[in-house]
């Protein structure tokens, strides 16, 4: 599992500290972590990244590979912020994208309304015809 860590290691105790921020969800998705979890492992050389990093953890967390974020944070600025992408802007459009989507849902639950009264009318309108047969059976014979 791929995530945006904070790494810092103690000399004193030979520890690194990574502190995950953020946890990728798909290739351009994340989600922050509310409650950073801070994970220790015991390492007695200092990593050669500290501060951000991307880390990629292994299932059971006990083993990891660190990257420096710096070249994905400038390409993140470079691609979004640089072309008048900016927070408000993506907080607008997830308001509207909200929105269509609640409009979808009245429409798709009118849709289903209707078709149940059109089934229900089609069934009354089965009955009719069937009572119209009846009678005109009895009057026949």
């Amino acid at each position: 599992m791929l995530y945006l860590a904070d790494v810092s290691h103690d000399a004193s105790t030979q520890r690194l500290h990574l502190r995950l921020i953020a946890q990728q969800r798909s290739e351009h998705s994340w989600q922050v972590i509310e409650e950073p979890e801070s994970l220790v492992f015991d390492q007695s050389e200092a990593p050669s990244i500290t501060g951000l990093a991307l880390v990629e953890l292994s299932n059971n967390n006990e083993t990891f590979e660190l990257q420096n974020a710096s070249p994905w944070i400038l390409d993140i600025v470079r691609n979004f912020l640089s072309t008048g992408v900016t927070a408000d802007f993506l907080q607008q459009e997830a308001e509207r994208a909200e929105q269509w989507r609640q409009a979808l849902t009245l429409q798709s639950q009118e849709l289903g309304r209707r078709t149940l009264e059109l089934e229900a009318r089609m069934g009354q309108i089965q009955e009719l015809e069937e009572k119209i047969k009846q009678d005109g059976d009895k009057d026949c014979g």
